[in-house]
């Protein structure tokens, strides 16, 4: 079993900057993919953003430009980093990793960006 674990949320201003953590632990052998997914209130949850086990990236449109995701393979560990923050950018974000073949996902951290 794979457990996933987010970190990382909380409230802040809009233009600033939070950097959310997801940890993979358990019995993996491997991930080959990690991402980013969030749902704002009364909205269907979105893609963020993705990576790839070779490193490729995927971005909404909507975060280009200010988010940045990451990985470190040694620690099953993910981030984003969230740059320039607006209201709109308020959700729960959940962190779905790939392991073994499997997607499992993390219960989700609150962001919330006040105006």
């Amino acid at each position: 079993q794979v457990q996933v674990v987010e970190s990382g949320g909380g409230l802040v201003q809009a233009g600033g900057s939070l950097r959310l953590s997801c940890a993979a632990s358990g019995s993996i052998v491997s991930i080959n993919v990690m991402g980013w997914y969030r749902q704002a209130p009364g909205k269907q949850r979105e893609l963020v953003a993705v990576i790839i086990s070779g490193g490729r990236t995927v971005y909404a449109d909507s975060v280009k430009g200010r988010f940045t995701i990451s990985r470190d393979n040694a620690k099953n560990t993910v981030y984003l980093q969230m740059n320039s923050l607006k209201p709109e950018d308020t959700a729960v974000y959940s962190c779905k990793v790939n392991a073994n073949w499997v997607d499992y996902w993390g219960k989700g951290t609150l962001v919330t960006v006040s105006s």
